[in-house]
């Protein structure tokens, strides 16, 4: 048998293309040795936390209806809770993408009068309408209903502006939220340290200050959570890490017993929260996917 080289050199590749290849993947042996140690280190804190839960095949059976006592609706659920060490957790085929559950969060924790803060610039362009800071805002935006809109570039070099988060912060100020992921910005994405940082110092001035996380696109590139750090509550979406491209649609929000109540009930209806939900035979999907995508 012929070696690696051979048989690319067999298949037409020219030799200076194959060399110059080969030299950039050495190159980067060793971070690829750490995203493998961070997906392993993952892999067995789901692995755990499945075990923990005693997630069975009877977890992976479907309900419709109303979607009463479903087991594994309730065991993904708890599965996510202990993942992201967080207090509860709603893991939801109700909920259609990442901005959709940001907008039940915001919707749920935010009050007529209340004013949201984000810290890092201007959020991802979808929640735009959401918040109502579109030149045409869609009806329903958050501005609709009273709740007024700050924000707090980040320095030009990618920095905290400190002060001008201080100065931001007021009586009014019911809930900060913290965009991970870059999103179309040319910003670098925030480590989990970054945002605990950031947390801490919000927290110091105004304890009761909401700190929530868009976290899409960030499960996982580490070995902590936001809410490992200090978020009271985190946002994502199952068709992006936590679905494994397995799950069909879907999101989770994790986080504070009380404000993850809250959700529920704006997610379903005031009085029904988590006790509702079919899940249409799909649970299998999400355990599989939240399983696989650390693989």
């Amino acid at each position: 048998m012929g070696s690696l080289k051979e048989i690319y050199l067999q298949a037409g590749i020219d030799e200076e293309i194959y060399d110059f290849c080969d030299t950039i993947q050495k190159g980067l042996k060793e971070r690829f040795a750490e995203i493998d140690e961070t997906a392993e280190y993952n892999q067995m804190k789901v692995i755990r936390a499945m075990e923990n839960q005693q997630v069975s095949t009877a977890c992976f059976e479907q309900s419709t209806g109303y979607g009463y006592d479903d087991l594994g609706r309730e065991t993904l659920e708890a599965v996510y809770a202990e993942v992201f060490g967080a207090e509860a957790a709603l893991v939801r085929p109700q909920i259609t993408c990442g901005t959709h559950a940001l907008t039940v969060a915001l919707s749920a924790v935010l009050r007529p009068g209340d004013e949201l803060l984000s810290p890092v610039g201007k959020p991802y362009d979808t929640l735009e309408g959401v918040i109502g800071i579109k030149e045409q805002n869609p009806p329903g935006s958050l501005k609709e209903f009273g709740i007024a809109y700050r924000q707090v570039d980040l320095k030009e070099d990618g920095s905290f502006d400190w002060e001008g988060i201080r100065k931001a912060l007021n009586e009014r100020t019911k809930l900060v939220l913290i965009q991970r992921s870059k999103g179309y910005a040319t910003r670098k994405t925030l480590s989990v340290e970054q945002i605990g940082q950031l947390i801490s110092y919000i927290k110091s001035i105004r304890s009761e200050i909401v700190c929530m996380v868009d976290n899409c696109y960030g499960e996982f590139v580490e070995t902590i959570e936001p809410t490992q750090a200090g978020a009271d509550l985190c946002v994502g979406s199952l068709i992006k890490n936590p679905g494994g491209g397995l799950a069909p649609i879907g999101g989770y929000l994790v986080g504070k017993e009380e404000l993850i109540q809250l959700c529920a009930y704006r997610l379903t209806a005031p009085g029904l929260g988590k006790e509702v939900g079919a899940t249409l035979g799909i649970n299998a999907s999400f355990f599989q996917g939240f399983f696989w995508r650390l693989r």
